[in-house]
């Protein structure tokens, strides 16, 4: 006979410890489900984690019995941009794509499923989750579980929020920028962004900003993120990219040590913009810490790509990707003038992107290429690059929302707040961030190590090595909307 899992229980084990509370008998999945509710009532409401609940299809989706995968009969939600989940609300934080219903299941979504979890419904995103905090006029804001006065980051903040809000031991998110890596380095959660193509965006998802998003997960463990990896990645009939090769199980590369690496860091930013001391000082201490563990760190300028460049290119390639979108939706709904009923600076940003030319997206796509090859030198001489995740704290809402500024205004506030991260994106290397303490704000700070492309195994071993030196398991925010 099972027992009850209390709301405590619930919230202090990861999702490979809550599986294995299922796979024993010690819960079922039905009393996990209904704690995962409970919990949802009792906490959402102080944070707005979640935009679309379909706890009717989750409820169905146990009723028909579930596979016996390695997640078998624990919560999930998928992030509300990108991932189609059938008979689900896909409205992208935008009113224009209100009442979007998905026919089907996309590729990684159905491998979720075959892993045995239970997808309750969509979490918060800004609108096209074209920002670093999540606050979509349509949908409401987001607080961070920590502090609520602040954002939990974006675009993946509905997913951060439900995790770090122990609502969920870990939830999907997607990374064009740094998406997962910046709400991860906000509210103490562990982001991962895969090599490109580790795992699979089709069939529906065409075209995923010239390959720079990456989808995967927001975790409380390294553990959960590796053991979801090996149960969603390989490649999809048809990918547009190749997925590089991958050597074992990513959950085994958690368990050991990797050697003694050769580690580049840089605490300024690519840019020119600054970084805040006491995250430049919390590097300094990861630094440390890793020579600590037999690495070997050496300080250096940059990591040789032109970050300005990038800038500019990156600009051009969501611009036109939302823009096609925005006129096909806007097609079928019949409306003379799409654009208008976006947010004021998206909506400055699809007219841009109806404006610019096929040269031009070519030259930005060029420029992703351009700066893949600069880290591909880069890592020719280093394993690892350490530096900030974000150059900023976790802001106060409103701080890099959308409303109230000039398109170019917004984007440069954008690119300040995370120099660091969108390299990874452009050239398609893995990156994550991993928890590392407390500012003397209470706010939670990561650190950001990428390496080279397919080095997927390299970072894990590299996390979970990190993690067992120093947990963050035992930090956990307390709040209005955190239990006791």
């Amino acid at each position: 006979m099972t027992a009850a899992l209390s709301a405590e229980e619930y919230q202090s084990r990861d999702a490979t410890a809550l599986a294995e509370l299922i796979r024993n008998g010690a819960v079922s999945v039905q009393e996990m489900f209904d704690t995962a509710l409970a919990r949802i009532e009792a906490a959402d409401p102080a944070l707005n984690a979640f935009v679309h609940r379909h706890f009717d299809l989750a409820q169905a989706q146990i009723d028909a019995g579930l596979p016996d995968g390695p997640f078998r009969g624990v919560p999930f939600a998928l992030k509300n941009t990108g991932f189609e989940a059938a008979g689900m609300e896909l409205s992208t934080g935008s009113a224009l794509f209100r009442g979007c219903i998905s026919p089907s299941d996309g590729t990684l979504v159905a491998r979720y499923r075959a892993a045995g979890l239970v997808i309750l419904g969509k979490t918060n995103t800004p609108e096209f989750a074209l920002s670093f905090t999540t606050e979509p006029a349509a949908f409401g804001v987001t607080h961070n579980p920590w502090k609520p006065g602040h954002s939990p980051g974006g675009s993946s903040g509905g997913a951060a929020a439900a995790v770090a809000g122990g609502m969920l031991p870990f939830a999907n998110a997607s990374d064009g920028a740094g998406s997962t890596r910046l709400p991860a380095s906000h509210t103490n959660l562990f982001g991962f962004k895969p090599s490109r193509m580790r795992n699979p965006l089709g069939p529906v998802a065409l075209e995923a900003i010239a390959g720079m998003s990456t989808p995967h997960a927001l975790s409380k463990s390294v553990r959960d993120s590796a053991a979801l990896l090996d149960a969603t990645a390989g490649a999809d009939l048809g990918d547009p990219y190749a997925q590089p090769p991958q050597g074992g199980r990513f959950l085994d590369a958690v368990g050991r040590d990797p050697r003694p690496l050769r580690i580049g860091m840089t605490l300024r930013s690519p840019l020119g913009t600054p970084v805040d001391p006491e995250i430049a000082a919390r590097v300094g201490a990861a630094a440390r810490l890793l020579e600590s563990l037999g690495h070997r760190v050496e300080e250096v300028d940059d990591a040789g790509y032109d970050a300005r460049a990038l800038k500019t290119a990156w600009r051009v390639i969501p611009g036109t990707g939302v823009a096609a979108a925005v006129m096909a939706r806007g097609a079928a709904l019949g409306l003379a003038d799409p654009p208008a009923a976006l947010e004021p600076v998206n909506e400055a940003w699809v007219r841009e992107g109806l404006r610019l030319s096929a040269r031009d997206y070519l030259a930005a796509v060029n420029q992703l290429h351009l700066t893949a090859r600069a880290l591909g030198r880069f890592f020719a001489r280093y394993d690892i690059l350490l530096s900030p995740v974000a150059a900023e704290p976790a802001p106060a809402h409103g701080v890099l929302a959308s409303h109230g500024q000039s398109l170019d205004a917004f984007y440069d506030r954008f690119w300040a707040h995370s120099p660091f991260t969108c390299a990874f994106n452009a050239s398609g290397c893995p990156a994550m961030s991993v928890p590392f303490g407390l500012l003397a704000s209470g706010l939670p700070v990561g650190v950001h190590l990428g390496a080279g492309f397919g080095q997927d195994e390299l970072l894990f071993s590299l996390a979970g090595q990190i993690e067992r030196a120093a947990p963050w398991a035992h930090l956990r925010p307390r709040g209005p909307a955190a239990s006791r």
